[in-house]
C-alpha cells in the first residue's frame, strides 16, 4: 500500500510515518521499495505503527523504541544488551503499573465527583434548593 492509505489506516501524517522510517521504527521488514523508488508497505506496518502509537503513549522514547525493534541474531546479540533490554523492559512495565494506579486513582474521583453532580441535579429537580 502507499504512503497515503497506510497514513489513513493508522492516523498517522505521512511525514511521520517518513520520519519513523527514518530513525529507524520502519526497517526493510515494512518499507519496500519499488523501481520507482516509490515506498510501498505492507498490512504488517500498520500493526507496528499502531504498536509505536501505543507504546509512545506509556513514555516509550523513539530511542527505546529503536532498540526494542532492532532485530537480533544470536550472532549479534551480546549479553550485556541483552540485559540491558531486558532492563528496559521492567522498567517500563514499572512505570505502565505505576501510571495504572494512578488511573484508578482519578477514576474514582471522577467517579465521586459524577455521583456528587448527580445527586445535586436529583435535588434540584425535586425542588430542594441547596
Amino acid at each position: 500500500m502507499k504512503i497515503h492509505e497506510l497514513a489513513i489506516k493508522t492516523g498517522l501524517t505521512a511525514p511521520t510515518i517518513r520520519f519513523y522510517e527514518k530513525v529507524g521504527l520502519l526497517d526493510s521488514r515494512y518499507v519496500l521499495r519499488g523501481k520507482n523508488n516509490y515506498r510501498d508497505y505492507s498490512e504488517e506496518t500498520v500493526e507496528h505503527l499502531k504498536i509505536i502509537k501505543r507504546l509512545q503513549s506509556v513514555g516509550f522514547s523513539l530511542d527505546e523504541m529503536t532498540e526494542l525493534f532492532q532485530e537480533y541474531t544470536v550472532d549479534k546479540l551480546t549479553i550485556s544488551k541483552g540485559m540491558e533490554l531486558i532492563d528496559l523492559f521492567r522498567e517500563k512495565i514499572r512505570e505502565i503499573e505505576q501510571k495504572q494506579i494512578e488511573f484508578e486513582q482519578i477514576h474514582r474521583t471522577l467517579n465521586d465527583m459524577l455521583e456528587a453532580k448527580i445527586s445535586l441535579m436529583k435535588q434540584l429537580k425535586n425542588g430542594n434548593h441547596v
